[in-house]
């Protein structure tokens, strides 16, 4: 089973979109909040190159991106061999 991480907040539109579509392919995912801890903030930047958006998903511990790049990763198929890899 893939590992899926998704920074988020909990005021985030993007963040429940995101959420959103991994529940639609029936998928599960590990949610890090990085609006009550602050930490977690840090970590993300350094795991995304210094993105400051969120959300930040990572899937198998390779960057997907914000809400449109998991967007992109599922039209194009990206998505579908990212969660491949780990079955």
């Amino acid at each position: 089973m893939s590992k899926i991480e998704v920074y988020s907040t909990a005021v985030c539109p993007y963040c429940v979109a995101a959420k959103n579509l991994l529940k639609s392919k029936g998928l599960e995912w590990t949610e890090v909040r990085v609006d009550t801890d602050p930490a977690q903030r840090d970590t993300m930047l350094a795991r995304s190159g210094g993105r400051r958006t969120v959300p930040q998903i990572f899937i198998n511990d390779e960057l997907v991106g914000g809400y449109d790049d998991l967007v992109a990763a599922d039209r194009s198929g990206r998505l579908a061999e990212l969660l491949e890899q780990a079955a």
